[in-house]
């Protein structure tokens, strides 16, 4: 009889699986169609701000990070790689000077619940810095004069993320975040009148160019049974159009599948204090062509690390290196990337794990 019931709920448990498979498969398939429809919106989508990777290690192995798990990072990339988080809880901080001189600052925390699954919030936030706002101005010498007071041009991402796995094998991973970029004001023309000498004038008025959406993201990892080889699939800023004035635009929706692997189970004598971890995404981005990400972690007694990555079609940059040490939790991380016109990016990252 106790038989009976445990192949009950497993064969339960294997049916709630296969069915959370489908549904995100249908997700996958639906979305990756999209993107083939919206071949004409290339460089057309907004928010730009969501594409650009802020965190120290990601960024060392060319964002190729799909699959990678266990960490806070993941909610950045893949959702559902906070499921295999062994900790209790992970916190992490980055910073970098991205071209142009803005300033991006993203932060993680996730908690592990255990049989709950693992609960995280993310945020990403972005200093574009000063501007000198000016308008036209027939009466200057110079055609335009300054405004002062008008505030500066900001961007902001807040996420809550959760990972769970169904099976020893199979974990899964969603992200609810709200995304707001505002633009400053700008004067416009809200009114004609005519004056008493018969002339046209325009009356102006100022407009705000604030705005806020939702978005999600999507994830799976999958471990295949053959030693650590691992494939995963996400989806990343998924949400509704969005318009400023006339025309709209949609965020920059992103579908990654990715295959990682570490090459050292192959060699048993040295791969309890040694690993190499090769990752690879293939990346279908809304807003430009297609590419292939690639990175390499060299792991030395689970304390030092060394990457590289590189990403291919890229027209300004193409690799990444970086560093890393893990020490009773306390992890500090560096990624450097040249940059052929813009200054070269430094990104650095300190996470705490409990």
């Amino acid at each position: 009889m106790l038989n009976k019931v445990k192949s009950r709920f497993s064969s339960g448990k294997n049916n709630i699986t296969n069915v959370l498979a489908r549904i995100l498969l249908f997700i996958f398939l639906v979305s990756s169609n999209t993107f083939g429809q919206d071949n004409q919106k290339l460089a057309q989508t907004g928010f730009q701000f969501l594409t650009v990777g802020t965190n120290a290690r990601s960024a060392a192995l060319g964002e190729a990070f799909t699959t990678q798990d266990g960490t806070a990072i993941a909610m950045f990339h893949n959702p559902a790689g906070l499921s295999r988080m062994t900790t209790s809880s992970d916190v992490t901080i980055s910073q970098m000077t991205w071209i142009a001189d803005i300033n991006y600052y993203s932060g993680a925390v996730s908690l592990n619940l255990d049989s709950y699954g693992v609960f995280g919030f993310s945020f990403n936030y972005v200093d574009y810095g000063e501007f000198l706002w000016t308008k036209v101005d027939p009466t200057s010498e110079k055609g335009y004069s300054d405004i002062p007071g008008w505030g500066m041009p900001t961007s902001y991402m807040m996420g809550i993320s959760y990972g769970k796995e169904l099976s020893d094998k199979f974990a899964v991973g969603g992200t609810i975040k709200y995304a707001n970029q505002n633009l400053g004001s700008s004067y416009v023309p809200v009114d004609y009148i005519t004056l008493d000498d018969g002339r046209d004038s325009i009356v102006v008025g100022t407009e705000e160019y604030n705005k806020g959406v939702i978005a999600f993201d999507f994830g799976t990892i999958y471990k295949t049974g053959f030693k650590s080889l691992a494939f995963g699939m996400s989806i990343r800023n998924f949400a509704s159009e969005q318009k400023y004035e006339k025309e709209s635009f949609q965020l920059p929706l992103m579908f990654r599948i990715g295959i990682s692997m570490d090459l050292m189970d192959f060699f048993d004598s040295v791969s309890e204090i040694n690993k190499f971890k090769l990752s690879i995404d293939a990346v279908h981005p809304r807003s430009f062509p297609e590419y292939l990400s690639i990175g390499g972690e060299y792991v030395f007694s689970d304390i030092f690390y060394l990457r590289l990555g590189y990403i291919t079609s890229q027209s300004d940059y193409s690799y990444s290196v970086g560093a890393g040490v893990n020490y009773f939790g306390v992890s500090v991380n560096y990624a450097y990337t040249p940059f052929n016109t813009f200054n070269d990016v430094n990104r650095f990252t300190v996470g705490f794990a409990f």
